[in-house]
């Protein structure tokens, strides 16, 4: 049985993760602080001395009790204090002065067992002394602010040094104790403290890598929305269009409705490899491709479209951008402009690139400004990525614009794009 319960609190144990093994160690190094000040100090108000020098054994007992007492008090007080100390609720203020009242009975007995045996002849009670206030300052010091904390740990040595006096100690024998409760104290804060400050900066790590994954989990459902609009947005027009057409033709009996019900199978399924795509994250837009399927499918709209420029040897990154914004544009064009021509210039500077797509549908176009829709939007963020920028409207002589500019990197060493190796 006794193996079976190591090998379950080994597998607990690795089960945690960093910061959880990290706060079980740091409250579990303060319950263990606490509990072996009071186990000395017990230890110590029953050696021969005390027991040989007729205290009383209600004295003795009351003592003991009041040092278990402050040992169970204490093991609340430090976990409510250290998670007030870690942005939790404030610790209960009557557990602390549950644990005060506890500290001062156990000092107080301490005291009178030092007055009934002679200080002289009870030399550990130094050391008592020095065990007694560590579980009390423990968690004080982590429910105060520094100054006020310390200004406490010298009232308690003063305190403690002068109950030592009334006790009958000598000055040599005050000091000592004076100098064992301010130095045990005074460890016992930075202690605690440096442990605490130590978890409340993983906690804080913790928070903010938390932070990071779910910002991390909502840009990524941006993109996959942003792709997926990109990606369906022209081609279900495209198919909307046919299959109106296709529905005009097959009312009059036309031939042809059959070939465009083709072209509307064969788009369809494009669409299923892009979202394919876009799901396994391998979709890119090439200008190149991009700016012929925007003519075609133009074209097979009855929109009379021209292209100037191929991109040239733009960067990949630019290349990209570019290409998702002629899809976008073409979509609108399709879906918001009722036009007869559209004409898509590229034009290559020594400082950047612009992209314009001009059309005459601009009374419908108006509806891709002010429409509210999530294709600009998202476009700008794409040409945002590369240092672009995104304009969009109608110009004042029956034209609808759109112009794309993206600078162009001034290092040679830029590596050619697809269009550039073909």
């Amino acid at each position: 049985m006794r193996a079976v319960w190591v090998r379950t609190q080994v597998r607990s144990w690795k089960g945690r993760s960093g910061f959880d093994k990290i706060d079980l160690y740091t409250r579990g190094t303060l319950h263990s602080l606490v509990w072996m000040t009071i186990v000395s100090q017990v230890l110590l108000s029953v050696t021969r001395p005390v027991r040989d020098s007729g205290a009383p054994a209600a004295l003795i007992a009351g003592t003991v009790l009041a040092a278990v007492g402050q040992g169970v008090c204490g093991k609340h007080l430090v976990a409510r204090a250290l998670d007030s100390y870690l942005g939790g609720p404030v610790a209960d203020r009557r557990l602390i002065a549950l644990g005060a009242v506890l500290f001062l009975a156990d000092v107080s007995g301490l005291l009178v067992l030092g007055a009934y045996t002679g200080v002289e002849r009870f030399p550990e009670l130094v050391l008592a002394l020095g065990a007694a206030v560590v579980p009390f300052m423990t968690s004080l010091v982590l429910v105060v602010p520094v100054w006020t904390g310390a200004l406490l740990q010298v009232f308690t040595a003063a305190g403690v040094g002068g109950g030592v006096a009334l006790a009958g100690g000598q000055g040599s024998f005050v000091l000592s104790t004076l100098i064992g409760v301010v130095f045990g104290s005074a460890l016992t804060s930075v202690t605690v403290r440096l442990s605490a400050w130590s978890l409340d900066v993983m906690s804080k790590l913790r928070d903010a890598q938390d932070m990071e994954t779910r910002l991390a989990v909502a840009e990524e459902r941006l993109r996959f929305g942003r792709d997926m609009h990109d990606v369906l947005g022209r081609n279900l027009a495209v198919i909307a269009l046919k299959s109106e057409l296709a529905v005009e033709l097959a009312q009059r009996g036309k031939p042809t409705a059959l070939d465009q019900m083709v072209e509307v199978q064969r788009i369809a399924r494009a669409s299923q490899q892009e979202v394919r795509d876009v799901v396994r994250g391998y979709r890119k837009a090439d200008l190149g491709p991009e700016l012929l399927g925007a003519q075609g499918v133009l074209r097979a709209a009855g929109i009379e479209c021209a292209v100037h420029g191929d991109g040239g040897t733009l960067p990949a990154p630019v290349q990209s951008a570019l290409g998702w914004a002629v899809r976008e544009a073409a979509t609108n064009v399709l879906r918001h402009g009722d036009p007869q021509r559209c004409d898509i210039r590229l034009e290559t500077g020594r400082d950047g690139v612009r992209l314009v797509v001009e059309n005459d549908g601009v009374t419908a176009d108006k509806g891709v400004v002010s429409g509210g829709g999530s294709g600009l939007p998202g476009l700008r963020e794409r040409l945002a990525a590369v240092g672009g920028s995104l304009e969009a409207g109608p110009t004042g002589d029956g034209l609808f614009h759109l112009t794309a500019a993206v600078p162009l990197p001034s290092s040679p060493d830029t590596p050619p794009s697809p269009l550039e190796k073909r």
